[in-house]
């Protein structure tokens, strides 16, 4: 399923993790002006620690987070919503500005990331809109893990 979330102010963390499983979620203090925040509301799932918002009626869908720490609120998004590991397309959006990211020649890099990684990394991707380059680091290795024990049927 293609899910597209709004998050609340207090769920910053959250949206970068749902970016992370490559799903386009806007960031609500990114929103400008308000009338495009209700516009937003309409045609996504409105993630909120806000209890006034979770009975809202102007929204596609609202999933009241109940839980404080990050990853709880990642595991309670993907059991609320079903999210199945087939949905996710890790390392596909951008965690600044929730923009697609592209495969990009490791030759039009040079002098643009750090000179260690550019010669130990082959593989590099870059925001279509905020030019922000990634590579697989140490980080993606931790988020594989936390994104294997999101998806644990053992538990």
């Amino acid at each position: 399923m293609n899910y597209r979330f709004l998050a609340d102010r207090t769920l910053g963390k959250l949206a970068k993790w749902l970016r992370i499983l490559g799903f386009d979620t806007i960031f609500e203090p990114d929103v400008r002006p308000k009338s495009d925040l209700n516009r937003l509301l309409q045609e996504r799932v409105l993630l909120t620690r806000i209890v006034k918002n979770a009975g809202r009626s102007d929204v596609k869908r609202v999933v009241f987070i109940d839980v404080n720490d990050v990853y709880g609120q990642l595991q309670q998004v993907v059991d609320e919503l079903a999210i199945t590991r087939q949905d996710i397309r890790i390392f596909s959006i951008c965690t600044t500005c929730n923009s697609a990211l592209y495969e990009i020649d490791k030759q039009s890099l040079f002098g643009l990331v750090p000179d260690y990684i550019w010669e130990t990394h082959h593989q590099f991707h870059r925001c279509r809109q905020c030019e922000r380059i990634y590579w697989a680091g140490s980080h993606a290795e931790r988020c594989k893990k936390i994104i294997e024990q999101l998806f644990d049927e053992s538990k």
